[in-house]
Protein backbone atom coordinates (compact mmCIF):
# COMPACT_ATOMS: atom_id res chain seq x y z
CA UNK A 1 0.00 0.00 0.00
CA UNK A 2 1.17 3.72 -0.56
CA UNK A 3 0.54 6.74 1.51
CA UNK A 4 -2.25 9.02 2.39
CA UNK A 5 -1.57 12.25 2.43
CA UNK A 6 -2.67 14.67 5.46
CA UNK A 7 -2.71 17.84 6.82
CA UNK A 8 -0.40 18.92 9.88
CA UNK A 9 -1.69 18.91 13.21
CA UNK A 10 -3.69 22.50 13.26
CA UNK A 11 -1.24 23.31 16.81
CA UNK A 12 2.02 22.48 14.36
CA UNK A 13 4.41 25.15 15.37
CA UNK A 14 6.95 26.68 12.14
CA UNK A 15 9.64 23.99 11.90
CA UNK A 16 13.17 25.68 13.45
CA UNK A 17 15.08 24.35 10.55
CA UNK A 18 19.03 25.15 10.27
CA UNK A 19 21.13 23.78 7.24
CA UNK A 20 21.38 19.86 7.01
CA UNK A 21 25.10 19.00 5.86
CA UNK A 22 24.42 15.23 6.51
CA UNK A 23 25.24 12.93 4.15
CA UNK A 24 22.28 11.33 2.35
CA UNK A 25 21.24 7.74 1.90
CA UNK A 26 20.36 6.75 -1.54
CA UNK A 27 16.98 6.62 -1.48
CA UNK A 28 16.41 10.31 -0.58
CA UNK A 29 13.84 13.82 -0.76
CA UNK A 30 10.96 13.68 -2.16
CA UNK A 31 9.27 10.56 -3.55
CA UNK A 32 6.22 10.70 -4.84
CA UNK A 33 3.68 7.96 -4.33
CA UNK A 34 1.79 7.91 -7.81
CA UNK A 35 -1.19 7.50 -9.10
CA UNK A 36 -2.42 5.29 -11.05
CA UNK A 37 -4.11 6.55 -14.39
CA UNK A 38 -6.82 4.70 -15.49
CA UNK A 39 -9.60 4.31 -18.47
CA UNK A 40 -11.44 2.31 -16.46
CA UNK A 41 -10.90 -0.51 -13.19
CA UNK A 42 -8.68 -2.91 -15.08
CA UNK A 43 -7.45 -0.47 -18.37
CA UNK A 44 -4.09 1.74 -17.64
CA UNK A 45 -4.78 5.27 -19.07
CA UNK A 46 -1.25 4.85 -20.97
CA UNK A 47 -0.79 8.42 -22.90
CA UNK A 48 -1.60 10.08 -19.14
CA UNK A 49 1.01 7.19 -17.44
CA UNK A 50 3.45 8.59 -19.76
CA UNK A 51 2.49 12.82 -19.13
CA UNK A 52 1.81 11.92 -15.68
CA UNK A 53 5.83 10.76 -15.26
CA UNK A 54 7.06 13.13 -17.73
CA UNK A 55 5.23 15.70 -15.63
CA UNK A 56 6.43 14.68 -12.08
CA UNK A 57 9.63 13.62 -13.05
CA UNK A 58 10.20 17.27 -14.80
CA UNK A 59 9.31 18.82 -11.11
CA UNK A 60 12.28 17.56 -9.61
CA UNK A 61 11.49 14.59 -7.87
CA UNK A 62 14.09 12.21 -6.33
CA UNK A 63 12.42 8.95 -7.27
CA UNK A 64 8.76 7.47 -7.52
CA UNK A 65 7.06 5.12 -5.47
CA UNK A 66 3.78 3.10 -7.17
CA UNK A 67 1.43 1.18 -6.15
CA UNK A 68 1.06 2.41 -3.20
CA UNK A 69 -2.08 3.50 -1.01
CA UNK A 70 -2.09 6.75 -3.45
CA UNK A 71 -1.59 4.48 -6.47
CA UNK A 72 -4.51 2.26 -5.36
CA UNK A 73 -2.19 -1.02 -5.34
CA UNK A 74 -4.53 -3.12 -3.89
CA UNK A 75 -7.36 -2.67 -5.77
CA UNK A 76 -5.53 -3.58 -8.81
CA UNK A 77 -4.98 -6.61 -10.96
CA UNK A 78 -1.87 -8.70 -11.06
CA UNK A 79 -1.94 -7.95 -14.57
CA UNK A 80 -2.34 -3.75 -14.33
CA UNK A 81 0.16 -4.45 -11.44
CA UNK A 82 3.01 -5.58 -13.83
CA UNK A 83 2.01 -3.36 -16.89
CA UNK A 84 2.12 -0.50 -14.64
CA UNK A 85 5.69 -1.53 -12.96
CA UNK A 86 7.24 -2.47 -16.68
CA UNK A 87 5.73 1.09 -18.11
CA UNK A 88 6.84 3.36 -15.03
CA UNK A 89 10.43 1.80 -14.79
CA UNK A 90 10.64 2.18 -19.24
CA UNK A 91 9.39 6.00 -18.94
CA UNK A 92 11.65 7.01 -16.40
CA UNK A 93 14.63 4.91 -17.65
CA UNK A 94 17.03 5.74 -14.84
CA UNK A 95 16.49 9.38 -13.88
CA UNK A 96 15.24 8.56 -10.65
CA UNK A 97 14.68 5.47 -8.56
CA UNK A 98 11.63 3.78 -8.82
CA UNK A 99 10.23 1.72 -5.86
CA UNK A 100 7.25 -0.61 -5.57
CA UNK A 101 4.59 -1.32 -3.16
CA UNK A 102 4.39 -5.37 -2.51
CA UNK A 103 2.13 -4.81 0.35
CA UNK A 104 0.07 -7.75 0.70
CA UNK A 105 -1.91 -9.98 2.65
CA UNK A 106 -0.14 -12.90 1.30
CA UNK A 107 3.81 -12.84 1.82
CA UNK A 108 3.89 -14.88 -1.05
CA UNK A 109 2.13 -12.66 -3.52
CA UNK A 110 4.89 -9.68 -1.85
CA UNK A 111 7.29 -12.12 -2.95
CA UNK A 112 6.52 -12.66 -6.54
CA UNK A 113 5.95 -8.90 -6.93
CA UNK A 114 8.84 -8.39 -6.04
CA UNK A 115 10.52 -10.40 -8.83
CA UNK A 116 8.07 -8.59 -11.33
CA UNK A 117 9.82 -5.31 -9.96
CA UNK A 118 13.38 -7.18 -9.96
CA UNK A 119 12.75 -8.18 -13.49
CA UNK A 120 11.25 -5.03 -15.21
CA UNK A 121 14.91 -2.83 -13.69
CA UNK A 122 13.02 -1.26 -10.66
CA UNK A 123 15.43 -0.26 -7.64
CA UNK A 124 13.53 -0.98 -4.01
CA UNK A 125 10.40 -2.06 -3.26
CA UNK A 126 7.83 -1.42 -0.15
CA UNK A 127 5.71 -3.53 2.26
CA UNK A 128 3.58 -3.18 4.96
CA UNK A 129 2.89 -5.59 7.17
CA UNK A 130 -0.05 -8.44 6.13
CA UNK A 131 -3.40 -6.34 6.61
CA UNK A 132 -6.87 -8.55 7.63
CA UNK A 133 -5.51 -10.93 10.33
CA UNK A 134 -4.75 -9.04 13.59
CA UNK A 135 -1.01 -9.99 14.55
CA UNK A 136 1.38 -9.07 17.38
CA UNK A 137 4.88 -7.78 16.72
CA UNK A 138 6.27 -11.44 17.21
CA UNK A 139 5.04 -12.57 14.18
CA UNK A 140 5.76 -9.29 12.39
CA UNK A 141 8.95 -10.07 13.32
CA UNK A 142 8.96 -12.97 11.68
CA UNK A 143 7.31 -11.74 8.47
CA UNK A 144 9.44 -8.98 7.55
CA UNK A 145 12.84 -11.44 8.30
CA UNK A 146 11.52 -14.02 5.59
CA UNK A 147 10.27 -11.42 3.79
CA UNK A 148 13.66 -9.43 3.74
CA UNK A 149 15.34 -12.88 3.33
CA UNK A 150 13.31 -13.57 -0.48
CA UNK A 151 12.37 -10.05 -2.05
CA UNK A 152 15.62 -9.85 -4.66
CA UNK A 153 15.31 -5.89 -4.58
CA UNK A 154 16.33 -3.58 -1.29
CA UNK A 155 13.51 -3.39 0.70
CA UNK A 156 11.84 -0.26 2.77
CA UNK A 157 9.67 -1.21 5.50
CA UNK A 158 5.98 0.56 5.51
CA UNK A 159 4.29 1.81 9.04
CA UNK A 160 0.49 2.12 7.98
CA UNK A 161 -1.59 1.61 10.76
CA UNK A 162 -4.72 3.53 9.09
CA UNK A 163 -4.87 0.64 6.38
CA UNK A 164 -3.14 -2.48 7.53
CA UNK A 165 -4.67 -2.12 11.42
CA UNK A 166 -1.37 -3.09 12.68
CA UNK A 167 1.61 -0.58 13.78
CA UNK A 168 5.33 -1.70 13.03
CA UNK A 169 6.36 -0.84 16.93
CA UNK A 170 9.89 0.89 16.93
CA UNK A 171 11.29 -1.88 18.90
CA UNK A 172 10.41 -4.37 16.12
CA UNK A 173 11.97 -2.35 13.72
CA UNK A 174 14.92 -2.39 16.18
CA UNK A 175 14.67 -6.44 15.84
CA UNK A 176 14.82 -6.35 11.71
CA UNK A 177 17.84 -3.71 11.65
CA UNK A 178 20.21 -6.82 11.61
CA UNK A 179 18.50 -7.70 8.23
CA UNK A 180 20.97 -6.54 5.38
CA UNK A 181 18.47 -5.67 2.60
CA UNK A 182 16.54 -3.56 4.45
CA UNK A 183 17.04 -0.11 3.84
CA UNK A 184 14.58 2.15 5.44
CA UNK A 185 11.25 2.65 6.68
CA UNK A 186 8.30 4.83 5.04
CA UNK A 187 6.28 6.16 8.17
CA UNK A 188 2.36 7.39 7.27
CA UNK A 189 0.96 7.17 11.31
CA UNK A 190 1.43 10.91 11.53
CA UNK A 191 2.93 10.26 14.79
CA UNK A 192 6.29 12.20 15.22
CA UNK A 193 7.01 10.98 18.70
CA UNK A 194 7.10 8.07 16.69
CA UNK A 195 9.14 8.82 13.66
CA UNK A 196 11.88 9.58 16.35
CA UNK A 197 11.69 6.88 17.92
CA UNK A 198 12.53 4.78 14.47
CA UNK A 199 15.07 7.42 13.95
CA UNK A 200 16.76 6.54 17.27
CA UNK A 201 16.39 3.20 15.98
CA UNK A 202 18.29 3.85 12.38
CA UNK A 203 21.28 5.92 14.33
CA UNK A 204 21.70 3.24 16.62
CA UNK A 205 21.82 0.21 14.10
CA UNK A 206 21.41 1.69 10.30
CA UNK A 207 22.70 4.65 9.87
CA UNK A 208 22.43 4.25 5.92
CA UNK A 209 18.89 3.79 6.60
CA UNK A 210 16.13 6.13 4.40
CA UNK A 211 13.34 7.53 6.63
CA UNK A 212 10.38 8.71 5.18
CA UNK A 213 7.42 10.51 6.41
CA UNK A 214 3.98 10.11 4.43
CA UNK A 215 2.06 13.11 6.08
CA UNK A 216 3.30 15.94 3.74
CA UNK A 217 3.01 18.81 5.60
CA UNK A 218 5.39 17.04 8.62
CA UNK A 219 8.06 16.84 5.69
CA UNK A 220 10.05 19.77 7.77
CA UNK A 221 9.13 18.00 11.41
CA UNK A 222 10.31 14.36 9.69
CA UNK A 223 13.49 16.18 8.49
CA UNK A 224 15.10 18.15 11.84
CA UNK A 225 14.01 14.89 13.82
CA UNK A 226 16.48 13.48 11.43
CA UNK A 227 14.86 12.12 8.05
CA UNK A 228 15.66 12.18 4.71
CA UNK A 229 12.51 13.09 2.65
CA UNK A 230 8.46 12.77 2.08
CA UNK A 231 6.19 10.47 -0.15
CA UNK A 232 4.07 13.13 -0.98
CA UNK A 233 0.47 12.66 -3.06
CA UNK A 234 0.40 15.95 -3.61
CA UNK A 235 3.56 15.91 -5.72
CA UNK A 236 1.78 14.35 -7.97
CA UNK A 237 -0.23 17.64 -8.55
CA UNK A 238 3.01 19.86 -7.73
CA UNK A 239 6.14 18.17 -7.80
CA UNK A 240 8.25 21.30 -8.02
CA UNK A 241 6.69 22.84 -4.85
CA UNK A 242 7.54 19.83 -2.36
CA UNK A 243 11.10 19.82 -4.49
CA UNK A 244 11.44 23.10 -3.82
CA UNK A 245 10.02 22.90 0.09
CA UNK A 246 12.95 19.95 1.08
CA UNK A 247 15.40 22.10 -0.56
CA UNK A 248 14.64 25.40 1.78
CA UNK A 249 14.01 21.98 4.51
CA UNK A 250 18.10 21.23 3.15
CA UNK A 251 19.30 24.63 3.35
CA UNK A 252 17.64 25.86 6.64
CA UNK A 253 15.85 28.71 5.36
CA UNK A 254 12.77 28.97 7.51
CA UNK A 255 10.98 31.68 5.95
CA UNK A 256 10.60 29.90 2.32
CA UNK A 257 10.08 26.67 4.38
CA UNK A 258 6.90 28.28 5.95
CA UNK A 259 5.94 30.08 2.27
CA UNK A 260 6.36 27.10 0.44
CA UNK A 261 4.49 24.69 3.33
CA UNK A 262 1.63 27.40 3.24
CA UNK A 263 0.91 26.74 -0.84
CA UNK A 264 1.26 22.98 0.41
CA UNK A 265 -1.67 23.57 2.87
CA UNK A 266 -4.04 25.58 0.21
CA UNK A 267 -3.31 22.04 -2.11
CA UNK A 268 -4.14 20.14 0.76
CA UNK A 269 -7.58 21.29 0.97
CA UNK A 270 -7.63 18.70 -2.31
CA UNK A 271 -8.06 15.93 0.12
CA UNK A 272 -11.08 17.38 1.97
CA UNK A 273 -13.34 17.45 -0.87
CA UNK A 274 -16.49 15.32 0.24
CA UNK A 275 -17.20 12.91 3.07
CA UNK A 276 -16.75 9.72 0.77
CA UNK A 277 -13.61 7.21 1.54
CA UNK A 278 -10.92 7.64 -0.95
CA UNK A 279 -11.46 11.16 -1.34
CA UNK A 280 -7.65 11.98 -1.18
CA UNK A 281 -7.05 9.63 -4.36
CA UNK A 282 -9.83 10.85 -6.10
CA UNK A 283 -9.07 14.24 -4.98
CA UNK A 284 -5.65 14.04 -7.12
CA UNK A 285 -7.09 12.09 -9.91
CA UNK A 286 -9.79 15.05 -10.53
CA UNK A 287 -7.10 17.14 -9.99
CA UNK A 288 -4.66 15.83 -12.72
CA UNK A 289 -7.76 15.20 -15.16
CA UNK A 290 -8.60 18.88 -14.76
CA UNK A 291 -4.83 19.77 -16.10
CA UNK A 292 -5.36 17.48 -18.58
CA UNK A 293 -2.55 15.04 -17.46
CA UNK A 294 -4.64 11.73 -17.15
CA UNK A 295 -7.94 10.13 -16.50
CA UNK A 296 -9.79 10.29 -13.30
CA UNK A 297 -11.17 6.39 -13.29
CA UNK A 298 -10.11 4.60 -10.16
CA UNK A 299 -9.88 1.20 -9.49
CA UNK A 300 -11.49 1.03 -6.02
CA UNK A 301 -14.71 1.29 -4.96
CA UNK A 302 -14.39 5.32 -4.62
CA UNK A 303 -16.91 7.80 -6.59
CA UNK A 304 -15.69 9.74 -8.80
CA UNK A 305 -16.19 13.53 -7.87
CA UNK A 306 -19.95 15.10 -9.05
CA UNK A 307 -20.30 19.22 -10.74
CA UNK A 308 -19.79 20.98 -7.57
CA UNK A 309 -17.02 19.24 -5.87
CA UNK A 310 -14.98 19.20 -9.57
CA UNK A 311 -15.87 23.17 -8.98
CA UNK A 312 -14.11 22.83 -5.48
CA UNK A 313 -11.37 20.94 -7.34
CA UNK A 314 -11.01 24.03 -9.73
CA UNK A 315 -11.31 26.83 -7.39
CA UNK A 316 -8.52 25.40 -5.58
CA UNK A 317 -5.90 24.60 -8.79
CA UNK A 318 -7.38 27.98 -9.57
CA UNK A 319 -6.00 29.96 -6.03
CA UNK A 320 -2.59 28.32 -6.69
CA UNK A 321 -2.43 29.65 -10.13
CA UNK A 322 -2.49 26.56 -11.95
CA UNK A 323 -6.26 26.63 -13.29
CA UNK A 324 -6.76 24.05 -16.19
CA UNK A 325 -2.85 24.44 -17.57
CA UNK A 326 -0.18 21.89 -16.80
CA UNK A 327 1.91 23.39 -13.80
CA UNK A 328 4.65 21.76 -11.73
Amino acid sequence: MMTMPVTAPPACRPAAVSPDTSALPRFHGIVPPLVTPLVAADALDVAGLERLVEHVVGGGVHGLFVLGTTGEGPSLSTAVQKELIGRVVRLVAGRVPVLVGISDASLAESVALASCAAESGADAVVAAPPYYFPAGQEPLVRWGRELAGRVPLPLLLYNMPEMTKHVLEADTIRRLADCPNIVGVKDSGGDLGYFADVVRVARTARTEWSLFVGPELLLPEACGLGGHGAIPGGANVMPRLFADLYAAVRAGDTARVESLRERARQLAKLYDIGHMPGRIVVGIKTALAAMRICQDAVASSFERFGADQRRQVAEILDALGIGMSRCA
